[in-house]
C-alpha cells in the first residue's frame, strides 16, 4: 500500500509588512524556496508531477496560477505542471493534503506542496475588491451583516472566559519561545535566507504586561483582542517534498515524516475560529490515537483566543503547543502558513524524537485543517 512522506521542507524567514521583501514579487519569494529544496535534495525537476500551491489573495501579482509563475520562476522546466489552492488560511495545508493525497492514489509519484503570500504587494481583501462575497440570504440566515474573524476572536474570548491579561500573557509566551528557538538555532536548518533577511522578521523581545496593555481592541469596544495578541500581517512562503516511503528508498532519499491523517472540518461561520477543535478530534479518532499520544501541536495563532480555547477544549499539555512560538510572534502569511508550520513542525519532530506532531489552523467561513505527522 502506498503511503506519503515529507522528503525535505523549508521555508523563508516571515518577513513584516513593508519589510525585508517589500519589493520581492511573490512568485520570486515561491522561487526562492522551490530552488532551495531542489538543491538541497538533489531531485531532477523534470520527475515533479505537479506542484500545489497555497494562496490567498489571487490577484494582482498573485493572480494568473501563482503556483506556476513560481515554477517558471524557479527555472524549472515547462513540462512541470503546477495548480493554486485558496482554502483561506489553511491553503498552503491544503495544498499538502492534496499533494499526499495524489501520491497515495498514485496519481503522483513526486510533488512538491507548499504556498506563499505577499500581504505587503496583495493586501489582504485584494480579491474582494469591497465586494460582499457572501450572499445576503447567508447573512440573513446568521442574522449577521458580515463575517469578521476579529469579532470571532472575541466571541471566542467571552465563551470561554479568556481575559485581556491571559491573551497578552499568551502573547508574550509566543515571543518568548520564538525568540529562544532562534537563539538555539531551532530553524537553521530550514531556512532560506532572502532579500538580506535570514530570520523571522517580526519577533519582539522585552515586551511587557504593562505595555500590550495599552493597545486599542478594535474589534469590540473595550474588549480584549488587540493587535499584540494577534497575528502579524507578514510576507513568505515555505515548499515541502512528497513521494511514497519505497520510491524516497529507490532514490537514495531519507524521510522525515510520513502523512499520518488528513481531515478538513466546518463549524459556525459567525465566530468562525473554532473549527480546529471539531478538525482535531476528527483526526485522532481516524488516526486511532489519543490527544496524550501527540508530542507536539502547531495551532495557528491567529489570534490569542483560538489556541487558547482549543486547550482547554482537548486537554493537550500546554508545553507541547507551539513549542516555538507562532504567527503573533512571527507573523502568518497567510497561503504560505500552512506550509509554514509544517515545515516548522517536522524539523521539531526531527529534532527532538517526537512520533506524532498535529497541526491544525482556523479559517475563514468556519473551516479547519488538520493533519497527523509521524516521524520516520
Amino acid at each position: 500500500m502506498r503511503d506519503a512522506v515529507i522528503v525535505d521542507a523549508v521555508r523563508t524567514p516571515i518577513g513584516k509588512r513593508n519589510g525585508a521583501y517589500a519589493d520581492v514579487h511573490p512568485a520570486v519569494l515561491s522561487a526562492a524556496v522551490l530552488e532551495a529544496l531542489q538543491e538541497r535534495t538533489g531531485f531532477d525537476p523534470v520527475g515533479i508531477d505537479d506542484v500545489v500551491w497555497g494562496c490567498v489573495s489571487q490577484v494582482s501579482e498573485q493572480a494568473g496560477n501563482i503556483g506556476r509563475n513560481a515554477v517558471l520562476a524557479a527555472g524549472w522546466p515547462e513540462s512541470v505542471p503546477a495548480t493554486s489552492v485558496n482554502r483561506a488560511c489553511g491553503s498552503s495545508q491544503q495544498a499538502v493534503s492534496f499533494a499526499a493525497a495524489g501520491v497515495i492514489a498514485g496519481h503522483y509519484d513526486f510533488a512538491v506542496a507548499g504556498g506563499v503570500e505577499s500581504m505587503t504587494r496583495v493586501p489582504m481583501g485584494s480579491s474582494a475588491q469591497g465586494a460582499q462575497p457572501v450572499p445576503e440570504s447567508v447573512l440573513e440566515h446568521y442574522g449577521v451583516n458580515g463575517f469578521n474573524q476579529g469579532v470571532g476572536a472575541e466571541m471566542i474570548a467571552e465563551r470561554w472566559g479568556l481575559s485581556r491579561t491571559r491573551l497578552d500573557e499568551y502573547a508574550l509566551r509566543s515571543h518568548e519561545l520564538s525568540a529562544k528557538a532562534v537563539d538555539g538555532g531551532a530553524f537553521d536548518s530550514q531556512l532560506v535566507p532572502l532579500a538580506g533577511l535570514d530570520s523571522d522578521e517580526g519577533i519582539r523581545r522585552g515586551g511587557t504586561p504593562e505595555k500590550l496593555a495599552t493597545l486599542p481592541t478594535p474589534f469590540k469596544e473595550n474588549g480584549v483582542v488587540s493587535a499584540g495578541n494577534a497575528s502579524q500581517i507578514s510576507d513568505g512562503a515555505g515548499a515541502l517534498l512528497l513521494t511514497t516511503s519505497d520510491l524516497a528508498r529507490s532514490r537514495g532519499l531519507t524521510p522525515i515524516a510520513r502523512i499520518h491523517t488528513s481531515v478538513v472540518a466546518g463549524d459556525d461561520p459567525v465566530i468562525m475560529l473554532t473549527a480546529p477543535i471539531r478538525a482535531t478530534e476528527l483526526a485522532l479518532k481516524k488516526a486511532g490515537l489519543s490527544i496524550d499520544d501527540i508530542g507536539a501541536f502547531e495551532v495557528n495563532e491567529a489570534f490569542a483566543p483560538v489556541p487558547l480555547a482549543w486547550l482547554e477544549e482537548t486537554g493537550a499539555k500546554e508545553d507541547r503547543l507551539n513549542p516555538l512560538g507562532g504567527a503573533i510572534s512571527v507573523g502568518h502569511p497567510l497561503g504560505g502558513s500552512g506550509a509554514i508550520l509544517m515545515t516548522r513542525l517536522a524539523n521539531h519532530m526531527r529534532d527532538n524524537g517526537i512520533r506524532y506532531g498535529l497541526q491544525t489552523m482556523c479559517e475563514a467561513g468556519g473551516l479547519a485543517n488538520a493533519t497527523i505527522l509521524e516521524l520516520i
